[in-house]
């Protein structure tokens, strides 16, 4: 099989909004792509020179129309074996980008992909990328006209951002969703769960429920809205794979720095953001004394710790934050961080693979709480819950965990929301709890427009914050 070459570069200057941007580009984009943001850098990559996907019986590495076949190996887990893979093909300054299906907890264990045949991992080369950062982009290319076009694109992209900045065009169309869709099973599904453990068979379970969402939908425009209105820890828009979605990630599953650093920060336990600030504050105080809400917290961050402790040099395990209070969006949670330092013989792929799935998205014990989810959930969650990833040639790796998202998916589009679930408990507050989730991306959704050649301003759903 023959690889491609590495993508050749140009550093250009670039003062424009980069969210804006590159939100832009992907509406005008044909092609697969991911947009994703963490901490002031934004990154847009388009195409698919290279795509390596796996699963229980193996990775599959596909270059143009050749597909190549990897076996599983015994002890080798999937995510090693799809890392493998793309940093065999990789070229120079790589940056692949891809998800992680909660699936993997099955594929992991051998027990095969979700229904359908879609692979549990999925990692892309692309054929072009733009990384915006402080006052430049570094353009990537097949060549040297590829990159002149690349150039043309990014400027016409930024004349349009410029002009979304601020705020041409009538205000956005909504998309109405029913925020009490399924309520009546959630309900009894959380009740079930808290027998089970207070019986001693888990500590802790998040179940979800799912929000059909049934007008159409501009997932450029909505990711737009909604990170006008968010300060998440991470923010993506993808196209790959045959999904869509938008999301505003309020923590990361893990980070592992080119250091060997490795990072974690559970979120949990919850209280509702609706900008009054004396409401807010009250309700800031009460995730501190909140017995239920403190030891939720309290049992994740335990977990964490010896999950990094297992891929860790031992004794760098330490607890950085703990139990302050991040805001995301409509809803602010308790939130702890957590790091130590990568052991000798421990790669990237392991530490994701130890996290994952995120104990705030699965429970305690996670075996147990996925086996739970399996039993009371009625339908896949897919890429809800499970994380969207990039890797770079320089060893570092940034896993966002899937959560305050907009999925597009088979002409279906729908949202999601869980809670945690312990002994104390109350089928009525978690509800509550989900509504308050959702709210985040539901104030959010836009009907279809062209936000690349202009249609209607996606206006932001609460005040605008900073999204340079």
């Amino acid at each position: 099989m023959n690889m491609p070459d590495g993508l050749i570069e140009r550093h250009v200057p670039f003062l424009a909004d980069r969210i804006a941007t590159a939100t832009v580009l992907c509406a005008g984009s044909d092609a697969p792509y991911l947009l994703y943001e963490r901490d002031g850098s934004v990154s847009w990559a388009e195409g698919e020179a290279v795509v390596v996907e796996a699963g229980a019986e193996g990775a599959t590495v596909g270059v143009g129309g050749t597909r190549r076949r990897q076996p599983a190996v015994a002890g080798v887990h999937p995510l090693a074996a799809a890392g493998r893979a793309v940093e065999l093909v990789g070229r120079g300054n790589w940056r692949a980008h891809g998800w992680v299906d909660f699936s993997y907890v099955r594929a992991r264990a051998g027990a095969g992909p979700e229904p359908g045949g879609r692979p549990a991992v999925r990692f892309v080369l692309p054929r072009r990328e733009v990384r915006m950062r402080g006052s430049e982009a570094l353009l990537r290319a097949e060549d040297g006209a590829a990159l002149d076009r690349l150039e043309r694109r990014l400027c016409a992209a930024a004349d349009r951002a410029e002009a979304l900045t601020h705020g041409d065009g009538p205000r956005r169309a909504a998309v109405p969703v029913d925020p009490d869709a399924g309520a009546v099973r959630y309900r009894e599904d959380v009740a079930r769960a808290v027998r089970e453990i207070r019986a001693g068979r888990l500590e802790k379970v998040i179940l979800s429920r799912t929000v059909p969402v049934p007008g159409a939908v501009d997932l450029p425009a909505t990711y737009l809205a909604g990170r006008r209105s968010h300060e998440p820890a991470r923010s993506f828009l993808l196209r790959h794979g045959g999904r869509e979605a938008a999301g505003f990630s309020p923590e990361i599953v893990v980070r592992v720095g080119a250091d060997g650093t490795v990072t974690a920060q559970p979120l949990a336990g919850t209280r509702a953001l609706t900008g009054e600030p004396e409401a807010d504050a009250e309700r800031r105080a009460e995730l501190y004394r909140d017995p239920k809400e403190v030891y939720e917290h309290a049992v994740s961050v335990r977990l964490v710790q010896t999950e990094l402790e297992s891929v860790c040099i031992p004794g760098t395990v330490r607890t950085g934050e703990f139990m302050t209070v991040e805001e995301r969006g409509s809803v602010q949670h308790l939130a702890s961080r957590l790091s130590g330092r990568l052991a000798a013989g421990a790669g990237r792929w392991s530490a994701l693979d130890a996290l994952f799935p995120a104990v705030t998205a699965s429970g305690i014990p996670k075996q147990a709480a996925c086996e739970l989810i399996a039993r009371s959930e009625p339908e896949e969650r897919g890429l809800y819950s499970g994380a969207v990833v990039t890797v770079d040639a320089d060893g570092t790796l940034d896993a966002a965990l899937v959560l305050r998202s907009v999925y597009r998916d088979g002409g279906r589009t729908w949202l999601r929301a869980g809670a945690g679930i312990v002994a104390q408990s109350d089928p009525e507050r978690e509800l509550e709890e989900t509504r308050e989730k959702l709210r985040a991306v539901s104030r959010c959704l836009v009907a279809p427009h062209d936000v690349a050649a202009g249609g209607p301003h996606p206006e932001p759903a609460a005040p605008a914050r900073a999204a340079s």
